[in-house]
């Protein structure tokens, strides 16, 4: 039997409500605080692949999610400058039926209130906003527990707690955002697939968002600069003009999307070098707060969920704690790293240029979309230990 019968989380996003629903559903209590006065998520959208899709399903959650998110038939690359479709992967019910699970995208709202009305629903959690955390003694004198979760996102305050545990630091990419309605989109944004746009030193993803009926979008590019901590503020002119310089040689039409963006937000991307994530004894970091990483491979909500879950598993499974901790630590750690060498892989691929660029082409046009699946069976058909 477990020792663990209570947890404080501290931090109401996707990684601090999915680690509440599933630490319930092992029987044990789970008090959020949240420094916010009202759960309001910021972002965009998010892309939910099987490997978070499944967990979500057993959670019981994916009934309400579905009503809210896109499947999309593909996951299309193409060529920033012509347009080309350069390599595909079936999506939609070939995901389904390949990995399990579906592969869904959504607004990052949507999925925080489905989580929130999930964990207000479940009688051993509670959520009590307005409380902004600094220290793992603050978090225990509110809310006492057997156990202290840190959910609090990339510049995480409890961070400090964890001997070991390495800020965040700027990943030299910056990501603007916004979005396309449905009726003013170009023909070349497609409705039923994600598709990312690849090209020199940066690189476009556009998908759908059924509820917002538009397009989001996400254009990203590199910046030597490191902007201040934060996570979105309007770009001046000087920053629109450093966007459109990235983007110059691509196709016409996607630099006067960009040109013609509503209202873009800004967001300089930062992650966490490979530090510790546990005390070992009473304090565990889960999410942006352990391992923030790049979105190159469309996984950070994915590995804040699966963390979720193993943190469940460990907890109930065990009597000793700190060797609770430390199977989830060293069990997530070794995940964590294959899906941040994708990442680095991609952003390689997707930002090429010159004789590099050419060569990925020419692989990727020999590649059938079913060995192009085959790739990403290790990442999507994951499973859990426990």
């Amino acid at each position: 039997m477990s020792s663990i019968t209570s947890a404080t989380i501290v931090g109401a996003g996707i990684a601090g409500l999915t680690t509440a629903l599933a630490l319930a559903q092992k029987g044990i209590t789970a008090h959020i605080l949240e420094q916010a006065p009202a759960l309001e998520e910021v972002g965009a959208g998010l892309q939910l692949s099987p490997n978070a899709s499944r967990i979500l399903d057993d959670l019981g959650l994916i009934d309400a999610l579905s009503a809210r998110w896109s499947e999309p038939d593909h996951i299309l690359l193409s060529s920033g400058s012509s347009l080309a479709p350069l390599a595909s992967v079936p999506a939609g019910q070939a995901a389904r039926r390949r990995w399990g699970a579906p592969y869904g995208v959504l607004h990052r709202a949507a999925l925080q209130a489905v989580l929130l009305d999930a964990v207000r629903r479940e009688p051993l959690c509670t959520v009590t906003t307005g409380q902004r955390i600094e220290t793992a003694e603050e978090a225990r004198a509110i809310a006492p527990a057997d156990i202290l979760v840190a959910a609090d996102g990339v510049w995480s305050r409890l961070r400090q707690s964890v001997p070991g545990a390495l800020p965040a630091r700027y990943s030299g990419t910056i990501a603007w955002r916004f979005l396309v309605p449905y009726g003013v989109a170009p023909p070349f944004l497609n409705p039923r697939t994600v598709t990312a746009f690849l090209g020199p030193q940066a690189h476009l993803v556009a998908y759908p968002l059924a509820e917002s009926q538009a397009f989001n979008i996400v254009a990203i590019h590199q910046l030597a600069e490191a902007p201040p901590e934060g996570w979105s503020r309007k770009g001046d002119a000087m920053a629109r003009k450093r966007l459109l310089d990235a983007f110059s040689g691509w196709h016409a039409d996607i630099r006067r999307l960009l040109n013609d963006a509503q209202d873009p937000l800004m967001w300089p991307l930062f992650e966490c070098p490979d530090g510790a994530w546990t005390d070992g004894r009473k304090t565990v970091l889960i999410g942006d707060a352990a391992h923030a990483m790049t979105p190159f491979a469309a996984q950070g909500a994915a590995m804040a969920i699966e963390d979720a879950e193993l943190l469940a598993n460990v907890l109930a499974a065990g009597t000793d704690t700190t060797q609770a901790l430390r199977r989830f630590e060293s069990t997530r750690r070794e995940r964590v790293a294959r899906v941040r060498s994708r990442g680095a892989f991609n952003r390689f691929a997707y930002h090429a240029r010159g004789p590099i660029a050419l060569g990925r082409n020419l692989v990727l046009a020999l590649r059938g979309p079913e060995s192009l699946a085959a790739d990403l069976d290790w990442l999507y058909d994951y499973r859990t230990p426990g």
